[in-house]
């Protein structure tokens, strides 16, 4: 795992000296995804320049170090992630008489590349991964980025440069880098939280998407396309088996996944959260081992939000080395102020705390972890499918103008008016205005994709917050026309949007930055193919999700470790922003520090914060996206001026 970067000055105006200058700070800048070594190869002539910081994970000789050019001299390359089939790839290579110099998978894909072409190198691929390659020869530049996104890419223009990085702090270390803030983009953030592919917060960068590919000729001109593309996955022919044949295909596709993102050359092991997805990675990785396998969780002591109690219990009957962490509040609250530093674009999963808890404890133990993300996406775990199947549903069977009357008639009454009068109800839903608010977006949904964007939303009109901004698409992959049900239509769509643009990003960002490579074997592209053909009997039952899941962990612990409510990976967030985090938040969101961007209108923002520290409504989720946006600013764009 590493962090590369680099720029294409198409005037080639500077001298190589210049170029290096250049590419080195933004390597620089990428330290903690690659503490191990850095480098930079520059062409003066072409303007050319790619740098890369080094986590050495496989041959840590200086054979494996980058940028690399390949054996004929052609290619040069820069690379981040893992290829996790290198070995039967490099066997078909030295069969046509190639010699290696090392024994990385960086040199794999390179001779790879040089031999059969990115677009035929690509698609045999297994792993994560993003790189950028440069031919000599046909002064051709190309950038990839792995199927599902695990790996970062970011990519465009400081001035008439073609600039590319594994994160965006890269480009602010660019001498010339002058960037603005893009509305549009910044309005989908604060309904997300988080800023969908393809669009960044600068105007002029942009997330190289899942599954693509840029090449970028000589002359300028820049070509997107997709190898490999969800639609079609979805598309394909269902999976037409017995329920046994699906379970044993599951159980050996997954084993192999698990089995080659165990290949390494330093220290492994793997978060384990007591969850059916890590608890499942966890027993396949221990079922290949002789020794026991190291398993990492981490506990908080408030109650409602510590799972390190299930991770412990799994981690016994599996007979794993396990390591817990309990944190305390005060030290979990520390964490905040160094989170624009670690994402360096506008992020509001609040997870990403306890997330870069359980990777900084582990970083001190092991160099490589593999995780249990995508279970969820892949196998219909979110409770929001089996809640918008039902709100659909049910709200079918009335015609359009009485859906919209009725969602009127909840909106006739504020969330807090909502939790008021109904508080005095025994086995009321928590937070029940909210619900309700939700409840009548889904009424007035036309499409699974509306029905999908009242669920998650954050502020329900982000146009409130950014007047002068316009929401963008959330994927430019179009995933119309898909003939899904309800639910594996919101699996498509988190599966496109959610699960790249936050679930990985929070994951990837947390981890490197404490130099710690996470690998997520449920996102092997042959297991999420295979799970998008599972017919929906094998993913939901009785109104629980990841059925084939929970039936293949029975085969490793007891089904009552497996039968309990799922708590997620949170914080106390609502009570901390009444309570300890109060002053931070009253300074970020005080009516002066919300007009400073120039973007914002401060009303609507300082209506919610009085709401939420009435106590009477929880507003912590949409107050979130604008504390860390306004820390991002802060940090990122405040101090350029």
């Amino acid at each position: 795992m590493c962090g590369i970067a680099g720029l294409w000055d198409f005037q080639a105006a500077i001298s190589d000296e210049a170029l290096q200058v250049d590419a080195q700070n933004m390597a620089a800048s990428l330290k903690h995804r690659g503490p191990d070594a850095s480098g930079a190869w520059c062409d003066e002539k072409t303007g050319i320049a790619l740098s890369h910081a080094r986590l050495a994970i496989i041959d840590l000789s200086e054979s494996g170090r980058q940028p690399m050019v390949s054996a004929s001299g052609r290619y040069i390359i820069a690379y981040n992630g893992e290829i996790y089939n290198f070995t039967e790839l490099r066997r078909e290579l030295e069969a046509t008489g190639l010699i290696f110099k090392g024994h990385s998978d960086t040199e794999v894909l390179l001779e790879a590349c040089s031999r059969w072409g990115v677009e035929e190198t690509v698609s045999r691929l297994i792993g994560m991964f993003a790189f950028a390659l440069w031919d000599r020869q046909d002064k051709r530049f190309t950038l990839v980025r792995d199927r599902m996104g695990i790996k970062p890419l970011y990519w465009g223009w400081s001035g008439k440069r073609l600039v590319f990085a594994s994160e965006l702090k890269a480009f602010q270390a660019l001498d010339g880098f002058e960037p603005a803030i893009d509305a549009d983009a910044l309005a989908s953030y604060f309904r997300y939280g988080y800023v969908p592919a393809p669009s960044t917060v600068y105007r002029d960068v942009k997330k190289l998407e899942p599954g693509c590919m840029l090449t970028v000729e000589s002359g300028g001109s820049v070509e997107s396309r997709a190898y490999w593309s969800l639609s079609d996955v979805f598309k394909a022919a269902p999976f037409d088996g017995t329920e046994t044949e699906a379970l044993e295909a599951l159980e050996t596709l997954l084993s192999d996944a698990v089995d080659r993102r165990m290949i390494a050359d330093v220290p492994l092991g793997a978060f384990l959260s007591g969850g059916i997805d890590s608890s499942l990675v966890v027993a396949l990785m221990q079922a290949k081992r002789n020794e026991s396998v190291r398993t990492f969780s981490i506990g908080f002591d408030q109650e409602g939000y510590n799972e390190a109690g299930h991770a412990k219990a799994v981690a016994a009957h599996l007979g794993t080395d396990h390591t817990e962490l309990y944190v305390s509040p005060g030290e979990a609250q520390g964490v905040i102020s160094d989170l624009p530093d670690y994402y360096d674009e506008p992020f509001a999963d609040s997870s990403q705390i306890p997330t870069f808890l359980v990777s900084r404890m582990t970083r001190k133990h092991v160099t490589v972890a593999l995780s249990g993300d995508g279970g969820d996406e892949l196998f219909a775990g979110y409770n929001r499918y089996t809640l918008g199947e039902t709100l659909w549903r049910k709200s079918r069977v009335l015609p359009g103008f009485m859906r919209n009357a009725a969602a009127g008639t909840i909106r006739c009454l504020t969330e807090e008016n909502w939790d008021g009068l109904t508080g005095w109800l025994p086995g009321r839903p928590a937070h029940f205005g909210l619900q309700m608010h939700r409840g009548a977006r889904a009424l007035e949904a036309e499409t699974a994709e509306a029905l999908h964007r009242g669920i998650v939303s954050l502020w329900e009109n982000p146009s409130q917050i950014v007047p002068t901004g316009r929401e963008v698409a959330a994927r430019a992959e179009s995933l119309e026309g898909l003939s899904l049900g309800v639910v594996e239509q919101m699996q498509a769509i988190d599966q496109a949007t959610y699960l790249p643009d936050d679930i990985l990003t929070k994951v990837d960002r947390a981890s490197m930055a404490v130099s710690l490579e996470a690998r997520v074997p449920l996102l092997d592209h042959r297991v999420v193919e295979f799970a998008a053909r599972l017919p929906r009997h094998l993913k939901v039952r009785a109104g629980k999700g990841k059925w084939i899941l929970r039936t293949l962990l029975a085969r490793h612990i007891p089904q009552e470790m497996i039968d309990r409510p799922k708590m997620g990976f949170s914080i106390p967030l609502a009570q901390w922003l009444r309570g300890p985090l109060r002053d931070w938040a009253e300074d970020l969101l005080s009516e002066a520090e919300l007009k400073k961007c120039g973007l914002l209108d401060p009303a609507p923002v300082r209506k919610a914060w009085t709401e939420h520290l009435s106590g009477r409504v929880n507003r912590s989720a949409p107050l979130w996206a604008v504390l860390m946006f306004q820390a991002w600013h802060r940090r990122w764009m405040e101090k350029r001026s």
